[in-house]
């Protein structure tokens, strides 16, 4: 007797659970749990807390601006929600950065947990007890963490199976092959003095594979060269990073001593 694999699901906890209304209705995160491809669920922090307050937060010990958010209410939450084998996320901004390969990853993960804080942030404990990883969507601050969440949400909805209209547009983008992704044209051709590259309205496959990843390690070495570190470069590709690292230096001129 065959079984099917039941869909991934992500549980958000949130003090603000309607910040997801609206977006997880529309677009691909719509259309995915509408077709049962993801369940998410959102949970109101505030429920799992203490009567007659439902106190969240709390001062910090030892003094200093805003309140903090306390351990007792978000791991007891945590712990009623979690099961065997649940990966248990804190989007904060000093965790670690959130790249395509956590996304590919969390795509492949039956039940994730995300916890979104706010305030000042939320008591060091937490993550200890949990054995919850720390993440962070950029080097920036946020009011809390429901837009982080709905953007880790969002990367990996994006990845499962009948989503996407065209499979192959998850596997051509930027981060997917550890570059920025080459820059896109439509009809037409020409507008307002500005053409679309030859090659691409050559019909040769083969010349466009080949424009499209030169262009796209070429905006990679120009905007993010930290990625290139961890891209495996062809002999000839690499050549021609060194060529492009001399040109620059050439062009900034003789380095003050």
């Amino acid at each position: 007797m065959s079984t099917t694999a039941l869909p991934p699901k992500m549980d958000v906890i949130s003090i603000f659970p309607e910040a997801f209304d609206s977006p997880l209705r529309v677009s691909l995160l719509g259309k995915a749990i509408a077709n049962g491809l993801i369940e998410v669920g959102i949970h109101d922090l505030r429920e799992y807390a203490d009567l007659p307050h439902r106190k969240v937060d709390d001062e910090p010990f030892g003094g200093g601006a805003g309140m903090v958010m306390g351990p007792k209410v978000i791991v007891e939450a945590v712990e009623k929600l979690a099961t065997e084998g649940s990966r248990v996320i804190l989007l904060t901004a000093g965790g670690r950065p959130y790249r395509q390969k956590d996304a590919e990853e969390l795509s492949q993960t039956p039940h994730t947990i995300l916890i979104c804080g706010r305030y000042e942030g939320i008591d060091a404990r937490v993550p200890e007890i949990l054995g919850a990883e720390e993440i962070s969507v950029g080097q920036f601050v946020l009011a809390g963490g429901e837009v982080a969440a709905l953007m880790v949400i969002e990367s990996v909805v994006r990845l499962l199976p009948g989503v996407m209209g065209n499979e192959s547009s998850g596997v051509e983008e930027s981060f997917t092959s550890g570059l920025i992704e080459y820059p896109q044209y439509t009809r037409p051709a020409e507008f307002r003095g500005a053409k679309v590259p030859e090659v691409l309205l050559s019909g040769d496959h083969k010349k466009i594979d080949e424009w499209r990843r030169t262009t796209a390690l070429r905006r990679t070495f120009e905007l993010r060269p930290e990625m290139l570190d961890e891209v495996e470069l062809s002999d000839e590709e690499s050549q021609l990073v060194g060529k492009w690292a001399e040109e620059r230096l050439s062009s900034e001129g003789p380095q003050p001593t």
